[in-house]
């Protein structure tokens, strides 16, 4: 409104210098104007306020509707902190409820006692971070910066302990699929000896010279090895030179007498011990008949299923090969100074070192006894005058 009666104060005639001093008069007066407008504004902000003008502003204030609103947000905080602290107390009860069935079915099937315990803890702080990320959630927290701190933090420690989570990975493979366990003995590589104890990490044998060797259980779990325990019979093998000449029929028949004389070694299928033919217990049998009609029903997928899993046994049993367990001496190879015998008999695991040696000793008591020699390395040579 100012500048418009400011402008009609102007003349027509505005090419003249008189109207162009006017109109320069003119803007800096709306100038000035809109200036001191804004410097009041400026003045009238909160840090400039006196108590009068605040009490002026809260005047219009609806104290009522602030008191509602404010009562609104306490009962709504104090619902949510009540259904945080219920859901973390049933979620705590139902955790210890997953734990102990865990364990009671981990302890029934006899697992390794190591397993069992990772296993149990892994659970157990697995579910305890899952349910603080709930009730956090419940709170009304944010829950996406803790689980990105928690990552971060999981790939830095993964980094650093590579080469240790490998351990780790490897005994709890081994604990679960069990390629040897405590007793066994077993060749890894060039270390031979006898399992005396599996750690999470490491895998503790002890060899025949009662040296202590720590493996790590990564190397184990993903390479080759060799377990001499897994099987109850092993074979035993014995290589010998006999003179060009001698009789290969008497050597046999000495051989194969000084081994049916020794009780420790295998002489025909029928000596050998199915360790898979158990006793019967018939007393499950005889409560089986007396059993209610709803448990033969709710039991019947149990039994069929371990009917079908020891068919499927059984038929992969039938496609494997047979060991022969009948002894025998066979000529191996035409060296150049001897006569080579190969003598192949069976034993338990637990008699593989003394018969190997026993046997030993008696063939090279008892063969030159019956006109077998062993030879000497030898070599004709002719002199030329």
């Amino acid at each position: 409104m100012l500048l418009d009666k400011i402008l009609l104060q102007i003349p027509v005639a505005a090419h003249d210098t008189v109207a162009a001093n006017k109109i320069q008069e003119a803007t800096k007066a709306v100038t000035s104007h809109v200036d001191s407008l804004a410097n009041k504004l400026n003045a009238d902000s909160i840090a400039a306020m006196t108590p009068d003008k605040l009490v002026d502003h809260f005047k219009y204030l609806d104290l009522g509707s602030l008191a509602t609103s404010l009562s609104n947000q306490l009962i709504s905080l104090g619902l949510r902190i009540l259904a945080a602290i219920l859901i973390f107390y049933i979620g705590k009860f139902i955790i210890n409820k997953i734990y102990s069935v865990v364990r009671a079915i981990m302890v029934a099937k006899g697992l390794d006692r190591s397993l069992t315990s990772f296993v149990l803890s892994f659970i157990k702080i697995t579910l305890l971070f899952l349910l603080i990320i709930t009730v956090i959630g419940v709170l009304g927290i944010e829950t996406s910066s803790f689980i990105a701190i928690f990552a971060s933090a999981g790939v830095a420690i993964g980094m650093a302990l590579s080469g240790t989570l490998q351990n780790f990975a490897g005994g709890v493979l081994i604990l679960l699929l069990k390629p040897y366990k405590v007793g066994d003995y077993i060749e890894f590589g060039e270390l031979k000896g006898t399992v005396k104890e599996i750690q999470i990490f490491h895998t503790v044998i002890n060899t025949y010279n009662n040296d202590r060797i720590v493996i790590p259980n990564g190397g184990l779990a993903t390479s080759s090895l060799k377990n001499f325990s897994a099987e109850p019979y092993h074979r035993v093998e014995w290589r010998v030179g006999i003179s060009y000449g001698n009789n290969v029929d008497t050597a046999r028949k000495v051989i194969l007498d000084i081994i049916a004389a020794d009780g420790r070694i295998v002489h025909n299928d029928a000596d050998v011990k199915e360790t898979a033919d158990e006793p019967v217990d018939e007393k499950p049998q005889e409560e089986e008949k007396h059993e209610s009609w709803w448990k033969r029903v709710f039991h019947w997928h149990r039994r069929r299923a371990e009917e079908l899993r020891e068919e499927h046994e059984a038929k992969l049993a039938a496609l494997l090969p047979k060991p022969n367990y009948t002894p025998s001496v066979n000529v191996e190879s035409l060296d150049e100074s001897q006569v080579t015998l190969i003598v192949r008999a069976w034993t338990e695991i637990a008699n593989y070192w003394n018969v190997l040696y026993d046997v030993n000793e008696q063939i090279y008591k008892q063969l030159p006894q019956h006109g077998v020699n062993f030879p000497f390395p030898q070599m004709d040579v002719h002199v030329m005058n």
